[in-house]
């Protein structure tokens, strides 16, 4: 738990801030709590061994960028959104993945969390579109993104390889523009 944690940007309830490796155990723990929430969309490290693999990326790839999602309260981990696969020049787009942990499902703070990430990527990164690949049944996954603004685009059969077996997914995505016509509706 961090009550110091120094965030990228602040919402009412929540903080965005990067991934660090001391972050190990509080994440594994949660990730271990969650199984059954996540399963079978989403399998986050779980272990201090996967962690520290997954946090080198998320800290040292520029085509990567991990968000924690915490708690302004006490600092305690709510959830995590990376943007993955940053494609810069004409393109300024990534793919976005994400997880709630248990403690913090329902509670509506990946929803604020969500929000700071959409505004840190189309400021501070300068990104213009971001797209979020869900697998249909994953009622939970579609309703965060069409909360924040998401549209659908499309359907991509065998599109990701997810526990041994390639799963169809809906590609949702945002622009920037559509955030600003948001703003001022």
């Amino acid at each position: 738990m961090r009550t110091e944690a120094t965030f990228l940007a602040e919402g009412p309830r929540v903080g965005i801030r990067n991934f660090t490796h001391q972050d190990a155990e509080e994440f594994t723990a949660l990730a271990a709590a969650s199984r059954t929430l996540h399963a079978p969309w989403l399998f986050p490290p779980a272990d201090p061994e996967a962690y520290a693999t997954y946090a080198d990326r998320l800290i040292t790839d520029p085509t990567r960028h991990g968000f924690l999602v915490c708690e302004r309260a006490d600092g305690r981990i709510a959830g995590f959104i990376n943007i993955n696969n940053v494609v810069e020049g004409a393109f300024q787009s990534g793919a976005i993945g994400y997880g709630a942990f248990a403690p913090a499902a329902g509670r509506g703070l990946m929803s604020e969390g969500l929000g700071l990430v959409l505004r840190y990527a189309f400021s501070t990164l300068g990104l213009h579109r971001l797209e979020a690949n869900i697998q249909s049944a994953n009622e939970g996954s579609i309703g965060l993104v069409r909360r924040a603004g998401f549209r659908l685009e499309g359907y991509s059969p065998d599109f990701l390889l997810i526990d041994g077996a390639w799963r169809d997914h809906e590609r949702w995505a945002i622009t920037k523009e559509m955030t600003e016509r948001g703003a001022t509706a």
